[in-house]
């Protein structure tokens, strides 16, 4: 029997640069778990064969940050088969203009084309569809998915299989249970094109804190839902199988992941009791070192990296976006927890908080040189993303918002700030980063590192890694990668076709000259990386940040703030009522 041919292509985008062209890599940085998921769930229905078993799927898996994308071609190979459709997938805001320069010419020539992701679903979630280019999907007849796949993909299929895909999808008020659901997969020819060969799955979704910043709490609630150790060890040996060993878990913060410890316990029965190798990337929060064994566990299960949303060390600011939990007297026990395990530390930093000025930001970024041992500090600006509460509170507002959002990746500025101007801001961003990153404090994060059991050469290469993708390519570091790939035609419409007479020799120029200035960043940290190894002293190398906590905590420069110490004051006047002690008494008048 001849089977009918349903070909579906599943495309995460990219976005634009501020030239308007694709960013996309020969080696990206980061896999996107949304697309593993989906590919997963759309191999579970090939397996139940849920179109019938007439139908014969074809599906190809593209993420652009690594791949590009032809429109033409795949219009014609959707138009050969008897049935098919293209998924854009996880979309995020800054990718959604993109996705619908994608989509456009696809729905051109009839081509059915659905968008799922943060973009849809936080503004679903806080906007009830209230934007502008939401509304220009539906114009085009692209089909809308809000929420989550799991136990919903199939029908999605059968309806494109039908051609009666619908307008929209929205199941954000049913967010369903991921235990034993179809696991996140990638084949390992596309985990290949990723810098570490890593890829990526959610063990966990949802967050139980309120930050007003945050999209993850309006679009995947704040209940925890998660992954069984059955589905997390299936994950991993699929993986190990096909060659991949690296994994980034892409939970908001596996910390508060319920079933985080049997997890755990299951992965270091693996590597300890059958000596598999196998390593993670993992986020948390700055309370994490509190739970019992936890840090302990992630070090022995396999994590060599972990991401932290330090965002701040002013204490005015930590309350003004709800992020009550960050709480600046525990930085440092932290930190320091997870340099005892040899765990490499990235953390988040974010710019233009209301208070912030750019003194203040430059004091700040000294005072986390001298006294926090974090590896890698990476800035952000406050940015109100579609999803958020921020967002949300500005637009019923009707405070002015860049409508343009593609700028909406957390290193542009999209809005106003009460104290700084557009290019104070933009000027204190790009100067946060040569501040941290000055040689002088790269060659403290590798003595740092050397006592403490860390990899030198990593760090080496990841601060070459995070300087030059703002210095050299003009991208945040979670957007670069290895060698920058630009096609004359991927470029944003409006900002039309360039000449290949000047396109093509600036790109070959400019590819060449970075090249040789990678070198050359790479060189001069080599340099300190060179001085640091040759110390025969460097076993003793010790600064303030790396003391171990004491009573004289407060004395520390961080702390000294008025800000810093009004949350002290109130701080340990709560401490005292939870232990039920009475204030004490006022002073009596002179």
């Amino acid at each position: 029997m001849t089977k009918r041919i349903f070909r579906l292509y599943l495309i995460k985008p990219s976005h634009y640069d501020d030239d308007g062209y694709v960013i996309q890599w020969w080696r990206s940085p980061i896999p996107s778990n949304s697309l593993a998921a989906v590919y997963g769930l759309v191999r579970d229905c090939i397996a139940r064969q849920v179109l019938g078993p007439d139908v014969q799927f074809d599906v190809q898996v593209i993420d652009e940050t690594n791949t590009e994308v032809h429109v033409g071609r795949i219009a014609a190979q959707i138009e050969a088969a008897d049935a098919g459709m293209v998924m854009l997938v996880g979309v995020q805001s800054n990718q959604f203009p993109r996705a619908l320069d994608i989509a456009r010419p696809l729905r051109a020539r009839g081509i059915q084309v659905g968008i799922g992701g943060f973009h849809v679903s936080g503004v679903i979630s806080m906007l009830n569809g209230a934007d502008e280019k939401f509304k220009e999907a539906q114009a085009l007849g692209i089909s809308l998915f809000a929420g989550e796949a799991e136990g919903r993909l199939e029908g999605v299929l059968k309806d494109a299989n039908a051609g009666t895909l619908q307008p929209l999808y929205n199941f954000m008020n049913d967010l369903p249970g991921i235990e034993d659901t179809p696991v996140p997969f990638l084949p390992a020819n596309h985990v290949g094109k990723t810098a570490y060969n890593l890829t990526s799955f959610d063990a966990g979704r949802g967050c139980p804190y309120q930050c007003s910043f945050c999209t993850i709490i309006n679009v995947q609630g704040r209940k925890s839902r998660r992954r069984s150790p059955d589905d997390v060890e299936k994950i991993v040996r699929d993986n190990l199988a096909q060659g991949v060993h690296r994994f980034f878990i892409t939970d908001d913060n596996f910390a508060r992941n319920k079933d985080w410890e049997a997890i755990l316990d299951r992965l270091i029965a693996m590597r300890e009791g059958e000596r598999l190798d196998f390593n993670f990337i993992i986020q948390v929060d700055t309370l994490c070192h509190k739970i019992e064994n936890f840090v302990e566990k992630c070090a022995r299960a396999g994590v060599k990296r972990v991401f932290i949303g330090l965002e701040n060390v002013n204490p005015a600011n930590l309350m003004g976006a709800k992020k009550r939990q960050n709480k600046i007297t525990e930085y440092r026990t932290m930190l320091l927890a997870w340099k005892a395990q040899h765990v490499i530390t990235y953390a988040g930093y974010i710019l233009g908080f209301p208070g912030d000025t750019p003194e203040r930001i430059a004091h700040d970024i000294e005072v986390i040189q001298r006294e926090l041992p974090v590896d890698l500090l990476e800035f952000f600006f406050l940015t109100p993303l579609p999803g958020s509460e921020d967002h949300q509170k500005l637009h019923r507002s009707g405070v002015a918002m860049d409508g343009d959002l593609n700028r909406y990746d957390l290193n542009h500025v999209t809005t106003a700030h009460p104290l700084m101007s557009r290019q104070q801001w933009e000027k204190v961003y790009a100067d946060a980063w040569l501040k941290y990153y000055t040689p002088a404090h790269v060659e403290t994060i590798m003595r740092r590192a050397a006592v403490t059991g860390i990899s030198t050469a990593n760090i080496l290469l990841l601060v070459t890694w995070f300087v030059g993708s703002v210095t050299i390519e003009g991208v945040h570091p979670l957007e670069g990668g290895g060698v920058r790939r630009k096609y004359r035609h991927a470029r944003r419409p409006e900002m039309g076709l360039e000449s290949p007479f000047v396109f093509y020799p600036r790109y070959w120029a400019e590819t060449a000259g970075k090249l040789v200035a990678w070198a050359a960043l790479y060189l001069k940290f080599g340099m300190v990386l060179r001085k640091v190894d040759k110390d025969p002293a460097k076993a003793s190398y010790t600064d303030v940040a790396l003391t171990p906590v004491s009573a004289q905590e407060e004395e520390l420069e961080m702390f000294q703030s008025s800000d810093a110490q009004a949350w002290l004051t109130q701080e340990k006047r709560l401490d005292r009522v939870r232990h039920g002690e009475t204030e004490p008494a006022a002073a009596p008048p002179v």
